[in-house]
Formats: structure tokens, C-alpha cells, sequence
């Protein structure tokens, strides 16, 4: 099967998701600067999650930029991460409106943690169709980013019941790392002139 329908399903997807979170930030009814004070986690909240939609959504890119052909367990493993990336906006806006409480704060944890395991799992469907000299087995190689990711998100559930700050910092961290540019797919591109 072409791969066309499903980026296109998965981009129109994950741009509902960052139209629902931009949704939840609400408009003072004052004037004053001071009347931002109180949104402030939200929208804090808000630019954390938009920072990390776009990062699985440039990643999402590269996968499949990767990717040839796509199988029935391809598509099923796309839409389990397409569950657990919408459900961003509502750990999102639980977390911001509650002043990043521990509750809402592990929840928003746990549906990182879990969209992290699904994006494994998809790279994984890709690799089992595409074999194990694939181009993006070759590009992900011993993917310490991924898996240092999974530590920081199971460290950050019950950190959040002790600090919703450090747990917080942990999710940052972990945007940071993801933040800059990951080209191990377009180094092996390159190197194999494709």
C-alpha cells in the first residue's frame, strides 16, 4: 500500500490537536498585563505540548520519509500513536488549569511516556516490513534519544506526586533533547544518495 493516505490522515490529525489545544487559552476580559498572570500556566502548558506535537510531527515526517510502502500493522501501530497524541489536549489543559498539580502532572506524564512507546512500536512495524538493513533501521541505530526518553518519562510519574516542577523539567528536557534537529535519517540518505 502507498503511504500517502496515511501521512496526509496523520498531518490533518495532528493539526486538529494543536487547534484544540490553542482553544483552551482563554481571553482576559481586562486589559492589563497582570490580567496574563493567572494563564500563564496554562499557556506555559500549551507551548510545551506545541513543542512536542511538533517535534512527533517532524519525526512522523522523517519516518515515513523513510518509509516506501505501509502494511495493515503499519497503519494500526500509526493510529495507536495518533490516540495517545490526542489526548495532549486534554492532560494539557487539565495540567495548565490546575496550576501543574501532581495528579493532572503524572497523567500528563503518562500520555507522554505512552505516545513515546507508540512511536516505538511504529518504527518497529516499519522495520519488521522494511528489514533490518532498512534505511531507518540503519538511521536509528541504538536510538539512545528514544530510549532515554522512556527513563525520564517513567522517572517523571511519581516524581510528580514529590514535585510537579521536577517532573516538569523532566518533560522539558526531554523536548530539548528531541528539539534539536534529529538528521540520522538524512545522514543515511545522503550517504546512500537517495
Amino acid at each position: 500500500m502507498q503511504k500517502n493516505r496515511l501521512e496526509a490522515f496523520s498531518d490533518g490529525v495532528l493539526a486538529i490537536i494543536i487547534t484544540i489545544m490553542v482553544l483552551d487559552l482563554r481571553v482576559p476580559h481586562d486589559v492589563e498585563f497582570a490580567a496574563l498572570k493567572p494563564l500563564l500556566p496554562v499557556f506555559l502548558s500549551y507551548v510545551l505540548s506545541f513543542v512536542i506535537v511538533g517535534i512527533y510531527w517532524n519525526n512522523h515526517h522523517h519516518l515515513f520519509h523513510s518509509t516506501k510502502h505501509v502494511t495493515g500493522k503499519i497503519l494500526w501501530a500509526n493510529m495507536h500513536l495518533l490516540f495517545w497524541l490526542s489526548l495532549f489536549p486534554f492532560t494539557t489543559a487539565w495540567m495548565g488549569e490546575n496550576h501543574l498539580a501532581s495528579t493532572p502532572t503524572a497523567v500528563y506524564g503518562f500520555v507522554l511516556l505512552m505516545a513515546s512507546i507508540a512511536f516505538y512500536v511504529l518504527q518497529r512495524a516499519i522495520i519488521a516490513q522494511q528489514g533490518h538493513d532498512s534505511l531507518l533501521a540503519s538511521a536509528i541505530g541504538r536510538d539512545w534519544k528514544g530510549k532515554l526518553s522512556l527513563v525520564l518519562y517513567v522517572t517523571s510519574l511519581p516524581l510528580a506526586f514529590v514535585s510537579p516542577w521536577i517532573a516538569n523539567g523532566l518533560y522539558v528536557f526531554v523536548a530539548a533533547i528531541w528539539f534539536i534537529p534529529d538528521r540520522r535519517i538524512e545522514h543515511v540518505l545522503e550517504k546512500r544518495g537517495e
